[in-house]
């Protein structure tokens, strides 16, 4: 009952969008969001990668300490 995809479902769901459908257009739907989703993983990675690059990686961090001791 806490699974939210069981295999039921799944054949439940296939059956419903072949009657809706239909038996032609099924594979054409499957390839489109396959297509969709491989585009969109591209994407993204496109995304992360360009953020990679244009992060400065030459200069070190550093980081900043406040000492009490020293007068301002």
């Amino acid at each position: 009952m806490g699974d939210l995809l069981s295999p039921m479902h799944i054949v439940l769901l296939l059956i419903v969008a072949l009657l809706i459908f239909g038996p032609k257009r099924l594979p054409e739907i499957g390839s489109g969001l396959g297509k969709s989703i491989r585009e969109f993983k591209e994407s993204m990675n496109h995304v992360t990668s360009t953020q990679k690059d244009a992060a400065p990686a030459d200069y070190p961090v550093q980081a900043v300490v406040k000492d009490d001791n020293q007068p301002q």
